[in-house]
Order: structure tokens, then C-alpha cells, then sequence
């Protein structure tokens, strides 16, 4: 078996960018939590790092909107925003252009999925690897799955490309940790940024740690646009990585609502056994 870790947590830049605005106590915790999955990557000897994550207009917009697209180069940049505002510095980070040439190629007898070059990480990445890889040492799969551009990639789709990318990591030599990056709830660049619907919120992890498929994709986006912003839309990364280890429960192993981070802000796991 070639997936050797499964997991999820939030990307929002406030969580990097404010950092220093949130209460001591509950950013010190969040950070451990990112530091906990930092070590159990570690631990598990992943040797690349596909992370499953929804960009922000940044590389894909409504004249180019692919589904699911995957990063196939050797190396690359990020983060696309002005580093003060993300306080994260801008540099190459490691790709692995064979690997993913041989994800997409696996993936594509199950689901088309288009591919990339070229790709400037915004914070939907940027934000997640500067708490799991500091050193950046560790080769990454980028994939973007459409959770920004109606109409959005549907949610039993996400599922399906969840199962074909746990086929392709299971085919490939090397060792390989997957994260899903998003939400859950919140309203970005609009008038109720800083919103948080904790109960939907919970209600949404509930089923991700059951690993419940037909629970996870009985969401309409009218239902998640209502309440959960549309930054809601991005339960998709989550439902994939859930997809990828069908079978097998989760563990939540931090929730809070962060209105400083503007999100409700999430690290959770899923076993492989």
C-alpha cells in the first residue's frame, strides 16, 4: 500500500496572515495540531505530499475552469499574494513531474482530470505546507478541484475522484500522504467575512469522520451557499479525501471557530486501517 496518510485542515490566510490577532491560547493549539500532522506525515515516510485543495481564482478563471486539475512539473511558486499580507515568504517549492505524470494517467481510466505545468500556489496551499512541510522538503501534487466557478464539479464527483486518486497512490513505488485543504463555513470577501456557522460546521465533520458517502454528498449548493457561504463549497476537498479512504473512520483532532481567521478552523485525520 502506497497511501500512507490521509488527512484535512483549513488554508484560510488568516490563519498565517493574523495570526497574531487570534487568542494565545486557541492559535497555540491550532498550531500544535498542524504540528501533529507535520509529524505523523513524517512519521508515516510519505515521500510526497498530494495536497487536494480549491485555489482563488489565482491560476484558474471562468474562461479555463477544469473540474479537478493536477500540477505535473518539478517544481513551484508560491504564495501568488503579496507576502506581508499571507506573511509567508515566496519561493520554489518541490514538485515530482514523473509521479504526477503517473497519478494523472491512473486517474484518467476513472476520471478526467486536466493538468498543469505551470502553477503559482496561492494561500488554498501555501498556508498548509508552511505548517506540515516548514522545510519544504517534501515533493507535492497540487490538485485543484472547482469549488470557486458555477457550475461548481459536483460532490459525487469529488467522491469519484477521491476513490481513482486512493487507486493511483496505491499503483505508484513511492509513499504518499494526501491532505484535503479548505473551509468549512465561511464567507470570504464579503460584508460577512468573519461568519461562522459552528452547527453546520460540526454537523459536516460528523459525517466526515463516520466516512458516511451518501450523507457527504446530499449537500445541494443552495443548502451550502445558505449555510455555509460559499466558502462552504469546498467540503468537496474534504469529501475526497473521505472518498480515498472509503471504509474507514476519521478523527477529529481540532475544531474552533476562529472569526479572526474568518473560518471555523479544522484539523482532522482518517485511518488507513
Amino acid at each position: 500500500m502506497s497511501l500512507v496518510f490521509a488527512g484535512v485542515c483549513s488554508h484560510a490566510p488568516g490563519i498565517t496572515g493574523r495570526a497574531e490577532r487570534a487568542d494565545n491560547t486557541i492559535r497555540e493549539e491550532l498550531h500544535a495540531n498542524y504540528d501533529k500532522m507535520r509529524q505523523a506525515i513524517e512519521d508515516a515516510g510519505a515521500e510526497a505530499l498530494v495536497v487536494v485543495a480549491a485555489e482563488h481564482f489565482a491560476n484558474f478563471f471562468m474562461d479555463n475552469m477544469p473540474a479537478f486539475c493536477m500540477g505535473m512539473a518539478d517544481f513551484y511558486e508560491g504564495p501568488i499574494e503579496d507576502e506581508e499580507w499571507l506573511k509567508i515568504k515566496r519561493r520554489r517549492v518541490p514538485g515530482n513531474a514523473g509521479l504526477s505524470e503517473r497519478l494523472i494517467k491512473k486517474i484518467m481510466q476513472d476520471v478526467d482530470v486536466a493538468y498543469a505545468q505551470e502553477w503559482k500556489f496561492d494561500h488554498g496551499i501555501m498556508v498548509p505546507l508552511h505548517f506540515l512541510t516548514p522545510r519544504y522538503d517534501l515533493d507535492i501534487v497540487p490538485v485543484n478541484i472547482n469549488c470557486q466557478g458555477p457550475p461548481l464539479t459536483p460532490l459525487h464527483r469529488a467522491w469519484a475522484f477521491g476513490k481513482a486518486l486512493r487507486l493511483a497512490c496505491d499503483a505508484a513505488s513511492e509513499r504518499i500522504a494526501i491532505v484535503g485543504t479548505g473551509g468549512i463555513s465561511h464567507w470570504p470577501a464579503t460584508p460577512d467575512s468573519g461568519k461562522i456557522n459552528e452547527e453546520w460546521d460540526r454537523e459536516f465533520l460528523d459525517r466526515f469522520i463516520a466516512n458516511d458517502r451518501e450523507a457527504l454528498i446530499s449537500y445541494s449548493d443552495e443548502e451550502t451557499y445558505r449555510d455555509g457561504g460559499q466558502g462552504g463549497f469546498e467540503i468537496r476537498t474534504f469529501i475526497s479525501i473521505a472518498a480515498a479512504c472509503e471504509g474507514c473512520k476519521g478523527e477529529l483532532w481540532y475544531y474552533a471557530p476562529i472569526p479572526i481567521y474568518a473560518v471555523g478552523c479544522t484539523v482532522a485525520v482518517i485511518s488507513l486501517h
